[in-house]
């Protein structure tokens, strides 16, 4: 029987709201072997379309504001089975303007490296007349909460959300209908977030606003067809003097239960605008929600006196407390990522202090932040008696679908599977952030652009990297480079063209295309692209004055091997022409491979040649022209490996020198973050299989598995960030200090970049990887090692899930596979053997 099991609206399977032409995709499912799709129809409206893609339908119709469009889905499958769904979606504003002003208070000012008080906004409207429907569209420069009658509206935190506010600012829409009364009272609080707030390491604030500021109109639909719309203007009120006393990112939140706002001081709103002229549009993100609540695992006492609530994982959020108190008593707790010597250790936080302060009424009450969130496992309380108090945690992430699984024999690499996810959930929390907890919280673009790939095989990242990459887009530079964090948002960095960072604008959405099939995202990034390339040319060629030294990129600046271990930041940067040169040839061999999607043929042509002169620049200036390098690293022999550089005798020849690195090193990985996420594939798809699992099972310092013995539920900035003796390490960088002298240095218990290793369980361990976009073709091709008895792996794709799960026992080797329907897969099993399999389940068996 033939099922459509998936029928979504720009990646939503509900409540997709939206300003621009929906995509609709849809997944099947049969018990018959073999199945795909023969055509569908798809209708919404007055319009219909038949197709045999079930992943790139853009809805050709015309749009009216404020409109539901119910879409109908009938598949006809090859076997002449027919199906049928139906789902709808809303349209939001469309082109409607903003009658509403965006409001504040003109007269209240705040000084440097500070964050604003939150401002409280209010209005009352009232009603007689009975409602048919009613929502609300808002928005904020800053971050806002919404009451309405006492109640909050809607489930997302951080709203409008932070997005490039001189090009962009998304708007919410949220159903009000069952929460109206007679009389109306609505309240917005509106804290500085990252538009006004102090935001990066240097405490910048009044970024993209001089304060915060508000948008609002509420729809009011009548049974009798009559409408009304309230507005911000200048007849709202104003006050900072609510229940929020402080709101920031790094210093946490201030929150005073006895403020009564009955009898605070109020005065009339002030109108005003952005500085810039932005684009308003409905949320096109995923939005920031509870994902989780965890209740703590241990309660102990320090021997200064504050209890501490240990959650047993690091992860970001905030406290819930239900407390029971006195008027005016102060709780505050405190959050941190590790214990020393039984004390929360903070140092590491720099000069963030991740406290949330409470201000009791009488009796019994409950309170968690709202405006702010933390990086943390361990809370410290004080103020209160546990007898008192019950804490709980709320794990907070942007709201994505989890799709992939992966599980082993081991249990250290499964606890490190885990840890890469939370470790991605953690840092995905409205943007990609470096890590969660110290004075920082940015979208580091090399980060995400070598953990990619490992996030779109955990998680559905279609919405929350097309957000990202329309900053992007918006924050690039004329001349063709990429910000080092995106969005840029006071970042004292020059705009330019760098390797691997500047590379996330081919690598990130290159990663999506592959999970998900969009050809919408590449046709739209394909011109950031086209621009970036261009300038790494133009800076390869500078200062250089022969064919193959104007292939080496060295200017203007690399990060090069950035954190490889037991190495200062200068000898990091001092590797960036190698590092430099090999992202450049790959970028070039990813933009040809889209560019034959897109159907640009000449510039398909172009970059291959290109690509061409960069490898050959790289083998005859970094090499003996044989397979040696002149300077030899262990990253410098990875990414011509991976990035398929070489071939015959002279690739041998790189990976068999690679093994002897990592073999010198007693099977530790010398990498930084450019070559970490590649090391395991150079050698195991170049005849190393065995030296690959011997890094990866590897349990000393630098490891990966040293980290989970450690205690690591996340994946660390730097790979002795706990060292053995229990310290902390937050030396100075370039040697010059002491962990004493320190002021905190460069360490998080929470940064995944190095967690990309996610990348090579999934794909050579389990063995499942993507062929074409979306797995409309891909190969399973499992990697055994003696010392792994079983893995399995799934991702659900836009086709749905794909499953292989294999065993090995007294050498031979069973494997179960499950094709989804109008997907092709190649199976490769471990004795050569290959199959060519359509949609259904399989298993099959070989002797190792």
């Amino acid at each position: 029987m033939l099922k459509i099991t998936s029928l979504k609206i720009e990646g939503l399977s509900n409540c997709c709201i939206t300003d621009r032409r929906p995509n609709i995709s849809f997944s099947l499912e049969s018990d018959r072997e073999g199945e795909s799709l023969s055509k569908a129809v798809i209708m919404a409206g007055s319009w219909s379309c038949e197709t045999v893609d079930q992943v790139n339908n853009l809805y050709g119709g015309e749009l009216e504001p404020f409109t539901r469009y119910e879409v109908k889905v009938e598949a006809v499958g090859s076997s002449g089975e027919t199906a049928k769904a139906n789902t709808s979606f809303e349209t939001g504003r469309l082109h409607t303007s903003w009658k509403a002003k965006w409001i504040t208070d003109l007269s209240y000012n705040y000084s440097e490296k500070v964050s604003p008080v939150p401002m409280t906004f209010r209005s009352r409207f009232y009603i007689k007349k009975i409602i048919r429907r009613a929502w609300v569209n808002a928005t904020a420069l800053g971050v806002y909460e919404l009451m309405l009658n006492g109640e909050k509206v809607g489930e997302d935190y951080f709203a409008p959300g932070f997005t490039s506010y001189d090009h962009q600012i998304q708007y919410q829409t949220y159903d009000i209908t069952d929460m109206l009364k007679e009389n109306n009272t609505v309240i917005a609080i509106v804290a500085g977030g990252w538009a006004a707030g102090s935001f990066n390491y240097k405490r910048k604030n009044k970024i993209s606003a001089d304060r915060q500021a508000f948008l609002c109109e509420l729809y009011l639909m009548y049974e009798d067809g009559t409408q009304q719309v309230i507005r911000t203007d200048e007849t709202w009120q104003v006050t900072e003097d609510g229940n929020y006393r402080m709101a920031e990112w790094y210093d946490g939140e201030t929150y005073d239960a006895t403020v009564d706002l009955g009898t605070v001081r109020w005065k009339q709103a002030d109108a005003t605008k952005p500085r810039r002229k932005p684009e308003i549009l409905s949320q096109y993100g995923s939005p920031v929600r509870i994902q989780q609540i965890r209740k703590p695992q241990e309660i102990t006492q320090t021997p200064s006196g504050e209890l501490i609530y240990d959650f047993g994982q690091n992860f970001a959020g905030m406290i819930s407390a239900r407390l029971k108190g006195k008027k005016g008593q102060q709780v505050i707790f405190r959050h941190a990522e590790v214990l020393v010597n039984g004390e929360l250790f903070v140092k590491s936080l720099r000069t963030a202090k991740a406290t949330a302060t409470y201000y009791c009424l009488d009796g019994e009450q409950s309170y968690s932040p709202r405006l702010t969130y933390m990086g943390f496992r361990y809370v410290g309380v004080t103020g209160i008696g546990k007898e008192d108090l019950e804490l709980t945690a709320l794990v907070l992430h942007s709201d994505f679908e989890e799709t992939g699984s992966f599980a082993c024999s081991n249990e250290l690499i499964n606890k490190l599977q885990s840890n890469i996810r939370w470790g991605g959930k953690s840092n995905f929390v409205d943007i990609p952030t470096d890590c969660p907890q110290r004075d920082e919280r940015q979208g580091w673009t090399g980060d995400f652009a070598v953990f990619a790939r490992t996030a779109c095989y955990n998680f559905d990242m279609g919405r929350f990297i097309d957000k990202w990459l329309m900053d992007m887009r918006a924050e690039q530079s004329k001349g063709g480079g990429i910000p080092m964090v995106i969005p840029k948002a006071g970042d004292s960095w020059p705009v330019m063209a760098n390797s691997c960072w500047g590379d996330s604008c081919i690598l990130v959405p290159w990663a999506e295309y592959l999970a998900r099939g969009d050809l919408g995202l590449l046709k739209r990034q394909y011109p950031a692209m086209k621009k970036f390339l261009k300038a790494a040319k133009w800076w390869s060629g500078f200062l250089s004055f022969t064919p193959n030294s104007r292939c080496i990129w060295r200017f203007p600046f690399h990060f090069g091997d950035w954190c490889a271990p037991d190495e200062t930041v200068n000898q990091w940067l001092k590797k960036g022409k190698w590092v430099g040169t090999a992202y450049f040839a790959n970028s070039c061999g990813i933009v040809s491979e889209i560019a034959e999607l897109l159907g640009e043929k000449q510039d398909a042509e172009y970059y291959r040649k290109l690509r061409s002169g960069i490898i050959k620049a790289y083998s005859e200036v970094f090499t003996d022209g044989k397979g040696k390098l002149k300077r030899e690293f262990q990253t410098a022999y990875v990414l011509p490996l991976y990035f398929d550089m070489a071939e015959g005798e002279e690739r041998k020849k790189l990976a068999a020198n690679l093994a002897k690195l990592v073999k010198a090193a007693d099977n530790h990985l010398t990498t930084g973050f450019t070559g970490t996420p590649y090391l395991l594939f150079a050698l195991s798809d170049n005849g190393y299989c065995e030296t690959a699992y011997d890094v990866l099972l590897q349990e000393g310092c630098p490891s990966w598995l040293y980290e989970v013995k450690t205690g690591g539920t996340t994946i660390w900035e730097r790979w002795d960030a706990l060292r053995p003796d229990g310290t902390v390490n937050i030396g100075d960088l370039a040697g010059r200090k002491s962990d004493e002298e320190s002021g905190g240095g460069m360490v998080s218990f929470n940064h995944y970049a190095n967690g990309a290793v996610g990348d090579w369980l999934y794909r050579r361990m389990a063995g499942i990887e993507a062929v074409s976009g979306g797995y409309k073709t891909f190969r399973i091709a499992p990697m055994p090692d003696k010392r792994i008895t079983w893995a399995k792996g799934s991702i659900i794709t836009p086709y749905g899930r794909i499953y292989s799960d294999w065993r090995a026992k007294d050498n031979n080797f069973t494997i179960t596979v499950e094709v989804p329907v109008s997907t092709q897969c190649t199976l490769l099993l471990p004795n050569g053997e290959q199959h060519c399999l359509a949609s259904g389940s399989y298993s099959y068996s070989c002797h190792l």
